[in-house]
């Protein structure tokens, strides 16, 4: 699975248009967690965040844990403060309506795992 599939199996809505070369890379995994020490810790590299936090330091953890996308669920929507320093560091972001559970079982079902880690 890679995050074109992604975005277009969850009909995710894009809100960093201008990532678009790693949208044909696999994806490692995912890993859905509110809290950030937990997600620096367990997300898997090259992997996806489902969070429901919408703030700055979400960016910042993902850069730090190599994640390649972002995933907001119940319809949040972070700053464009955060957008913009997703863009930076090329940290591709999504909003979905759906809730964080149900954006992780239809990612289970395309065959995306958790991290063991």
């Amino acid at each position: 699975m890679n995050i074109a599939g992604i975005t277009q199996e969850l009909g995710l809505r894009r809100l960093t248009p201008e990532i678009s070369c790693g949208d044909a890379r696999p994806i490692a995994g995912a890993y859905a967690s509110d809290l950030l020490s937990d997600v620096l810790v367990h997300a898997p590299e090259n992997g996806v965040l489902i969070t429901s936090q919408v703030h700055m330091n979400v960016v910042a953890v993902a850069a730090h844990s190599e994640l390649a996308a972002v995933i907001f669920t119940l319809g949040r929507e972070p700053e464009e403060s955060v957008r913009t320093k997703a863009t930076e560091e090329r940290i591709a972001l999504f909003v979905t309506d759906e809730t964080t559970f149900d954006v992780a079982g239809q990612l289970y079902a395309l065959g995306l795992k958790g991290s063991h880690a």
